[in-house]
């Protein structure tokens, strides 16, 4: 069992918070809710950690025993250097890390929500570990795969961190270090977010503590780095053998983002999902949990079953 680390924060009401090795690399976490309630892993995405999750939490919590961690190289969470392959940060590899961290808490099956980069983990979570996997939410992206082959101007345009980032290092590392603040508030007020007014003040002080290190950086392009090799590799060789996603899966984006502009999420995530899929857009940009936090908890107890 993990070893509590810090005091909770008071906006973390009734959650602790905890580090875990799960084979190497040590996971920051918190967790809290009713005991004994179903198991509900959320997920975030780039460039933000676990407290993305704050307010929806909140509200989850009398339904679900939660979970939520700081993905490898994100938040507080170790910052290994990559690997020559980008394997060790592959979304298999990540997606391992949730299932050795939720079977050391106990949690052998659960509900799994992904953000962002987190939903590109559960993609793989569910795709690598179906018997841990009750129900599936991914929010505001597509199947990796189907966005790189449909790129365009359009998408390469709003989307360019995804070209940027997977430079040869150092070149992205260094380019963003050389203001990580400005980047960082460039990063949460786009893709239809239009500013950073709705994160929390102490999500946004956590945001720019974590991300503005070297190590922090790096991490980030290696995420995206094996997005564009490694990962792809994984795709392909899932759909040539037939792989889908066995369980009930919930798909929400944002209708000012790019998802919503570019793609058709239904009709790509039921390609690659063999149970029901539904789902439905919420009026916010790319960052749904802290932008709609209400709609957002409202949508996943739907879906869970509270």
């Amino acid at each position: 069992m993990p070893a509590a680390t810090s005091a909770t924060t008071p906006w973390f009401h009734g959650f602790e918070a905890a580090d875990v090795d799960v084979g190497g690399v040590r996971l920051h976490l918190r967790s809290g809710g009713r005991a004994g309630a179903p198991p509900l892993l959320l997920v975030h995405g780039f460039p933000q950690s676990h407290v993305l999750w704050q307010r929806v939490a909140q509200q989850l919590a009398p339904h679900f025993r939660l979970v939520l961690p700081d993905l490898r190289g994100y938040g507080r969470s170790d910052k290994p250097a990559g690997s020559a392959d980008h394997a060790n940060y592959s979304k298999r590899t990540m997606a391992a890390d949730l299932v050795a961290l939720m079977r050391q808490l106990g949690h052998t099956r659960f509900g799994l929500v992904g953000h962002d980069r987190g939903g590109r983990v559960a993609h793989r979570l569910a795709l690598d570990h179906a018997d841990a996997v009750h129900k599936l939410c991914v929010i505001d992206i597509a199947p990796t795969l189907d966005m790189y082959d449909a790129t365009d101007m359009r998408f390469a345009r709003a989307y360019y961190h995804w070209f940027h980032l997977i430079q040869p290092h150092p070149l992205p590392e260094t380019m963003i270090g050389g203001c990580a603040p400005a980047y960082l508030r460039a990063k949460l007020g786009g893709w239809g977010a239009g500013g950073t007014g709705y994160i929390e003040p102490e999500a946004l002080a956590e945001y720019e503590r974590n991300f503005c290190t070297p190590e922090a950086i790096h991490a980030a392009c290696e995420d995206y780095r094996a997005s564009a090799g490694i990962d792809l590799d994984h795709d392909r060789a899932a759909r040539a053998a037939g792989w889908k996603i066995a369980c009930d899966l919930l798909v929400l984006w944002g209708e000012r983002g790019v998802v919503h502009q570019l793609f058709d999420p239904l009709a790509l995530w039921r390609a690659q999902c063999s149970a029901t899929v539904t789902g439905r857009a919420l009026p916010a940009g790319h960052f749904i949990p802290e932008e709609v936090p209400g709609a957002t908890a409202a949508a996943l107890r739907e879906f869970f079953g509270a």
